[in-house]
């Protein structure tokens, strides 16, 4: 079975809004062993979304439509299914009766124009929404199966739990299984990963395996595609397993985990304690690692040092040391982690000191130069606290410099919870 998602929104197309109904529907649709042949957006316009209803119902099976089913003059997705099944638009009165109802149960009577939502192409089914007013629509055309719900997320999600899901249960697994996951890495170029992946990337090859990336974080996206389950889960596991080794620590999970979780992960299981001490970042090195269920066991906090003042006064940088230095310099990295690990009594502490721009860049100290600092406790009672710092080159726009500078902040934590030399991550220099 092959499949076609299409968004209808001018919001979509004008880049005010962004489609994750697609991301959703095609996630469920692959791991059904249903081919998705193309995503397509197209405007609130009644004769484009007609021309594309009509050319995705001759390419596929099911066509699955996000969008364009509010009452409102530029909902035109049920008018423009009629039009491609060259039928009327006919009033489903049980439709009418449940979206007042709706109204009624919010202690409302339902607006006059919300009567369109009732409507759908002569021949086809409406499906309820417990959700939200707008039914869903099924209908035929052609060889192809069409179903349309609504565009709002929570709504598409339950028509789709509801109506779409036991539609297709059985569908897939009698044209084979598609099972889909991605690998993520940080502190190497997409070229980099490519390299070391080697054969593994052959276009040929079943698995599949291929990259993109987004903020920094290069995805090793994995395909495995085969007759049934176990052997596809088999030869995905395989594959996995020798990305996975290719990549060494540059890997920190899978799919939807994040740096920080991984580092976390490390700091509980080695009782680790982590303090931050960030300046060009702002932040956002806190941010991210606190945006992770858990943080508190091993986070104790950070601060926040813009003005050399305040990184003199809260953490003890020498006055000296910024004079003579500057507040962008290794040794104000470092002055930074020792202050913040004796000042927060962690076993780690991470430190960042960046040009972010747009301004303030020099010859010698350029926009986009950041200074890392890590200073570590000693393992044995007695030791003193070590520290070391790096210098990296990351980027031009003032985002991408303070995003990419907080990954490296915390893979950098990671390394060396690894054991493994900082000096991999490509754009570091000691």
């Amino acid at each position: 079975m092959k499949s076609v998602i299409l968004s209808i929104g001018d919001e979509l197309v004008l880049g005010q809004s962004l489609d994750t109904n697609s991301a959703y529907l095609a996630a469920r649709l692959v791991a059904l062993g249903i081919g998705v042949l193309y995503h397509q957006t197209v405007a609130d316009d009644q004769a484009a979304i007609a021309i594309a209803i009509e050319q995705a119902a001759a390419a596929a099976d099911l066509v699955l439509i996000t969008g364009g089913l509010g009452p409102t003059d530029d909902d035109l997705t049920r008018q423009a299914l009629a039009q491609a099944m060259d039928v009327p638009l006919v009033l489903d009165v049980t439709s009418v009766g449940k979206i007042e109802a709706f109204f009624q149960r919010r202690g409302r009577v339902m607006p006059e124009k919300n009567r369109v939502q009732a409507l759908h192409p002569q021949g086809s089914e409406m499906l309820d929404n417990h959700a939200g007013t707008a039914p869903g629509i099924r209908a035929k055309l052609g060889r192809a199966t069409i179903v349309v719900v609504p565009g709002v997320p929570k709504e598409m999600m339950a028509l789709y739990d509801h109506h779409i899901a036991p539609m297709l249960d059985g569908v897939g697994p009698q044209r084979g299984v598609i099972l889909t996951t991605k690998v993520n890495t940080f502190g190497l170029g997409e070229s980099d990963v490519a390299e070391r992946l080697g054969v593994l990337m052959d276009r040929r090859r079943n698995p599949l395996v291929g990259t993109t990336v987004s903020g920094g974080v290069v995805a090793v996206r994995v395909r495995s595609e085969f007759p049934m389950l176990d052997q596809a889960q088999r030869e995905m596991d395989d594959t996995l397993d020798q990305v996975e080794n290719a990549l060494g620590a540059f890997v920190y999970g899978r799919d939807e985990a994040s740096l920080s979780q991984a580092l976390l992960d490390l700091c509980k299981q080695q009782r680790r304690t982590l303090t931050t001490a960030e300046s060009c970042t702002g932040g956002l090195v806190g941010a991210m690692i606190t945006d992770t269920p858990g943080s508190s066991a091993n986070y104790l906090g950070g601060w926040v040092a813009y003005a050399n003042a305040f990184k003199h006064d809260q953490l003890s940088v020498p006055g000296e040391i910024l004079e003579r230095y500057g507040a962008v310099s290794r040794e104000t990295a470092l002055a930074l982690a020792q202050g913040a690990i004796e000042r927060s009594g962690a076993d780690l502490a991470l430190s960042v000191t960046g040009i972010a721009g747009p301004d303030g860049g020099t010859l010698e100290n350029p926009v986009g130069l950041v200074w890392f600092g890590l200073a570590a406790a000693p393992h044995q009672p007695g030791g003193n606290v070590t520290a070391q710092a790096w210098a990296g080159r990351l980027g031009s726009d003032r985002e991408t410099i303070r995003d990419r500078a907080a990954k490296t902040a915390l893979q950098i934590a990671r390394f060396h919870l690894l054991g493994q030399p900082i000096e991999q991550i490509v754009w570091l220099t000691k």
